[in-house]
């Protein structure tokens, strides 16, 4: 089985790796990316082809896993090179996405003659030998992901079509996404207000489960925090007219504070400091490409 993925991010890169060492032919593109990418996929033995034409030719089955944002743009960008196979390949797109963007980029797909599969992610990234995440898949190209399972990635097709799996995973990310920024809204006002160590106390009292997973999902949240943005969004254009829908537009402009805080002083900026107060440091580290 030969595989492309793009890009080589931390979900990307950790599904490419347990795909490689479960015997697949896997290869990326890592034309403007960091070196911290191109390190991983290296250091996992996946093949890298920084030409779109050349890559999409070796390949079977095409894995879409970048930020929300960038989602729509991948699939316009390699349209030319999957319309030069004659529809022999599968492109899955596995962002988080709203169902809205997952036809129009099966739109701009299909037109090239290339099946398409509506996918989501749930779970983290593979590490060792553990289950990894699932891998929800609809639509018609969605039973041809199923081979995927034999090099060790849990693969769930699901009924609805195109657009179902996409709204699964934003339903899902929805309360969980949705309530770590409702945890940064809360530690945010409370340091402001200086307190902080009460709220602390009062949820250790209360709350210690609800205060357990708060003090794991926000600081691990802070390097990745610039994806949360497009996330959110999407999530807001999944609920539509939903008065819901302007909460998750709010998340969006709290995930991007705290992407601007990371950028400009880590850990250290007095956002996250304040944060810190509340939920600890522990699981924060570097920001990767």
């Amino acid at each position: 089985m030969r595989i492309a993925v793009v890009a080589t991010g931390e979900m990307g890169g950790g599904i490419a790796a347990r795909f490689k060492a479960r015997g697949a032919e896997v290869f990326t593109n890592l034309a403007g990316r960091s070196e911290a990418s191109r390190a991983r996929a290296i250091g996992a033995g996946i093949a890298v082809i920084d030409d779109d034409a050349a890559l999409i030719a070796r390949a079977e089955i095409f894995l879409s896993v970048v930020p929300p944002a960038r989602a729509r743009s991948l699939a316009e960008r390699f349209a030319p090179a999957l319309a030069r196979v004659g529809g022999r390949i599968l492109y899955a797109d596995c962002n988080a996405i709203a169902p809205e963007t997952a036809r129009a980029i099966a739109k701009t797909v299909t037109a090239t003659g290339a099946a398409f599969a509506d996918g989501g992610v749930i779970g983290g990234p593979p590490k060792g030998d553990d289950a990894g995440p699932r891998l929800y898949v609809s639509g018609e190209g969605a039973a041809r992901l199923a081979v995927l399972t034999q090099f060790g990635l849990d693969v769930r097709p699901m009924e609805g079509g195109i657009g179902a799996a996409s709204a699964l995973k934003l339903s899902y990310a929805a309360l969980t996404k949705g309530l770590t920024a409702l945890g940064v809204a809360a530690g945010q006002g409370a340091a402001s207000a200086g307190v902080a160590a009460s709220l602390r106390a009062e949820l250790a009292a209360s709350q210690p489960q609800l205060l357990a997973w708060l003090a794991r999902s926000v600081p691990r949240m802070y390097p990745k925090s610039y994806r949360f943005v497009g996330e959110m969004e999407e999530i807001a254009r999944f609920l539509g007219d939903a008065g819901a829908a302007q909460m998750f537009l709010g998340a969006a402009g709290a995930y991007e504070e705290v992407a601007a805080a990371w950028d400009e002083a880590g850990a250290e900026s007095p956002l996250l400091r304040g944060l810190g107060a509340m939920f600890g440091t522990e699981g924060a580290r570097e920001r990767t490409a």
